[in-house]
């Protein structure tokens, strides 16, 4: 109690309270550029805080995470570009509205959901977090393993209308995330001879591509187009009737976020697209989903924003990143001087509700940035199409240049770009593609680490309850599709015999 007295008197001082509104606005603004995530700001100022105060330092970087992560959510929207790697399963319904003049009832769905999901991540981690840090300890090789492989089980039903081109380009992700060192044997693999591509193909760069390159090369092919852009309709704010439906998923997103989170290495990435997958599983009609369905908007919001908190529990208690950018955070801790680890709850209590309230108050500020401003980023809409996509595609160049400084990646985005507007054409998503290149690398390396635990004996894998509950669930979301569709193949027939 001391500690959080201590840090609300803290946060009396003017500047304080001005460092974690720049980091929000910076968050927000760094968000919401094609590339520049949220991650590699934190990373570009991190060498600026070393003269600061540990609290204030933290604090900033800590805004600035959250901030980061909602911002992404704005061109995700508006041009189909996601800011940052979580906001790309809010692209999938995001963009949709936007082009049916709902750019502002997306805008401000996504500054709510995203709102909800921090603040309540951040109350699980001020509340939960000795008890939810001993939880995600307790993963493993075999526990990491077990969950890709539920995350890939969801292939089939994450987006389009085919399950087969879904798994195809789930595996074709998959496929992708074997390119270079297998880390095992010390063996390249796909290199070709290009050393570049020992370390693997990035996500951002691919990502970048399969969304804005291929957004771009679409709407280039339709510049000669009339368009009719409905100016009153786009800067409509979400209703309370959007309220009531998206309440459910809300709520299960911010659960789906916060145990996701809380998973070391996992982040919000992995959580949006549960978050979106669960989000259309339980709509009773999937049909809107991937044309503008706003659930599709405030499922991934809220769980990508719920696990920002959560991803901070194992570094802080255990000092194991839970993220990217919990992972630079736990870099300037260590700078600071500050050892994460359960004695960091009793060495440094006002500290640790320092960032506790930083996070919180950068969570309502960017809910009023991007609610009140909603009309405003709406706007953005109303730029001409060829002054507008060359600006994207350039800021896209750069984030994908800028995060390695590596102009392969440049290229790497551009035949991402060429890829997925072909594929377009022919009805595959982008989104398995993307959750086959997150999950692959973890899929490998966790099945290669548990076997070598568990000495190629592939049965040992049952002995883990935790790994064992997760392999249920996945047969289970497996199998629903399937009776689902011999359910209704059933009444299809028994409808033409009447």
């Amino acid at each position: 109690m001391d500690g959080f007295l201590s840090a609300l008197v803290a946060f009396t001082d003017p500047y304080l309270l001005f460092i974690v509104l720049i980091g929000t606005i910076g968050g927000v603004v760094v968000g919401a550029m094609p590339g520049l995530s949220s991650t590699m700001a934190t990373a570009l100022l991190l060498p600026f805080t070393l003269t600061m105060d540990p609290i204030a330092a933290i604090a900033l970087l800590s805004a600035l995470y959250c901030a980061g992560t909602f911002g992404g959510s704005i061109t995700a929207i508006l041009v189909n570009a996601p800011g940052a790697p979580p906001a790309a399963a809010t692209a999938f319904d995001g963009f949709p509205m936007a082009q049916q003049g709902f750019a502002g009832k997306a805008l401000g769905m996504a500054a709510i959901a995203s709102v909800i999901g921090g603040v309540f991540s951040v109350l699980v981690l001020i509340v939960a977090a000795p008890a939810l840090s001993r939880v995600a300890y307790n993963f493993g090789p075999p526990e990491y393993f077990a969950l890709a492989l539920f995350g890939l089980s969801m292939l089939a039903t994450i987006s389009g209308e085919s399950a087969i081109k879904n798994l195809i380009g789930g595996a074709f992700g998959v496929l992708l995330a074997t390119i270079g060192m297998d880390f095992t044997t010390g063996v390249d693999r796909f290199t070709f001879g290009n050393f570049e591509l020992s370390e693997g193909i990035h996500f951002i760069p691919v990502m970048i591509g399969l969304f804005a390159g291929a957004e771009f090369l679409k709407q280039a092919s339709e510049l000669g187009t009339q368009k009719v852009r409905m100016a009153v309709d786009a800067v409509k704010l979400p209703t309370m009737e959007d309220f009531r439906r998206c309440a459910a998923t809300i709520a299960r997103s911010c659960g789906i976020g916060a145990f996701v989170g809380l998973l070391p290495a996992e982040g919000g990435t992995v959580a949006a697209m549960i978050g979106y997958n669960e989000a259309k599983r339980w709509a009773k009609d999937k049909s809107k989903f991937g044309r503008g369905d706003i659930r599709g908007v405030a499922g991934p919001e809220a769980a990508n924003n719920a696990a920002t908190g959560a991803a901070m529990v194992p570094t802080l208690a255990l000092g194991i990143p839970g993220s990217a950018t919990t992972a630079i955070i736990l870099g300037a801790l260590l700078v600071h001087g500050l050892r994460p680890g359960p004695h960091l709850f009793t060495e440094q209590p006002t500290l640790l509700y320092a960032i506790f309230l930083a996070m919180l108050l950068s969570n309502l500020a960017f809910g009023v940035f991007g609610f009140v401003g909603a009309k405003l980023f709406a706007r953005i809409t109303l730029i001409p199409l060829r002054f507008l996509w060359p600006s994207v595609f350039i800021l896209a160049a750069i984030g994908a240049y800028a995060l390695e400084q590596s102009v392969l990646d440049v290229w790497i985005m551009v035949l991402a770009g060429l890829l997925g507007f072909v594929l377009q054409r022919f009805g595959f998503s982008a989104a398995p593609i993307i959750m086959g290149l997150i999950l692959g690398e973890l899929v490998e390396g966790s099945l290669k680490q548990s076997l070598i635990i568990f000495d190629h004996d592939w049965w040992r894998f049952l002995e883990r309850p935790i790994v064992v509950g997760f392999l249920l669930v996945t047969l289970a979301s497996m199998a629903v599709p399937v009776f689902g569709a011999l359910r209704a193949r059933t009444r299809r027939g028994t409808a033409r015999q009447a």
